[in-house]
């Protein structure tokens, strides 16, 4: 039976470095990290993520804002306070919250934030940084560098000799998750919906890295023995057996089955999700810390 990561456990580590990090921080300088949250609209959904931001920013001594949109705004009114936070120099990250609505032209939204503020690591200069190997200069994509923390406490940093499967192509996950293996000197095989023989291929991995959005997919024949297996999907499915209507969270990999070959499992939920929200506190702090000329932590 696979040791399965206790995501929950690895994240509150994580969130004691930034606390640790914010206080020094602000004895050093008397200012505190700055993180500005956006939301449009009333996704149910992501109004529950915002507050989950928002609490833990205050837990870490943050500094936190939140501004909560009308579903009207428009791409001129949303720009504009981007480009207010952006001169704000309280405000050391800024999170747009996604998805936006229909109307609203999301990149153009994301590329008009500083990229020393963009904690969620999608502006196309950090992505460019981390496509080339500059893992210091700029802020890495927040579920990437999670699932990355988990690889690196199993294996080390230094992943030279392994092959390594990413199932998913995104530029949200698959592209930046592929690149910090890479960065790791893995032999990487990024893999999607037009791999030839993707069981084949996976069997091949020591580190296999699932985020393709469809449940259970990742059966235990995919899976080669002692391999370390990431489950980044979340996929809510029908659970008869709780009650009628009843549903349940999977992840992208057959669980049961896969830990019985696996060594390293990570579980859904409870593994790489809450890894999301401590590496945007973070890209936060770390940020913060540069904006002052102080070294941040490694995370």
């Amino acid at each position: 039976m696979a040791k399965v990561i206790d995501g929950k456990a690895v994240a509150a580590e994580v969130i004691e470095q930034v606390s640790a990090a914010s206080a020094e921080l602000e004895a050093k300088t008397g200012a505190r990290p700055g993180l500005a949250v956006v939301i449009v609209g009333k996704d149910p959904a992501s109004h529950v993520y915002v507050a989950s931001k928002s609490r833990m920013a205050k837990q870490c001594g943050f500094k936190s804002v939140q501004h909560t949109l009308s579903e009207s705004t428009t791409q001129a009114e949303l720009e504009s306070l981007v480009a207010d936070l952006n001169a704000d120099p309280e405000i050391h990250g800024i999170l747009v919250q996604l998805p936006l609505p229909g109307h609203l032209d999301s990149d153009r939204v994301i590329q008009s934030i500083r990229p020393e503020k963009d904690v969620d690591g999608l502006h196309v200069v950090n992505a460019g940084k981390l496509m080339t190997g500059d893992l210091d200069g700029g802020l890495i994509s927040c579920t990437p560098a999670g699932a990355m923390l988990f690889v690196r406490q199993t294996h080390g940093a230094d992943l030279s000799g392994l092959n390594a499967v990413v199932i998913g192509r995104s530029n949200l996950f698959g592209k930046p998750m592929a690149a910090l293996l890479l960065a790791a000197n893995a032999t990487i095989t990024v893999a999607h919906s037009r791999t030839r023989d993707l069981p084949g291929i996976c069997r091949n991995a020591d580190i296999l890295v699932a985020a393709v959005g469809r449940p259970q997919m990742v059966k235990a024949d995919w899976v080669k023995p002692g391999a370390t297996v990431i489950d980044v999907g979340i996929n809510r499915i029908d659970a008869p057996e709780r009650g009628e209507g009843k549903t349940r969270l999977v992840g992208d990999v057959a669980f049961d089955e896969c830990a019985e070959k696996a060594a390293v499992i990570t579980p859904v939920p409870g593994g790489v999700g809450p890894m999301t929200i401590a590496m945007l506190m973070a890209n936060t702090v770390t940020a913060a810390m540069r904006s002052h000329g102080l070294t941040p932590p490694s995370f």
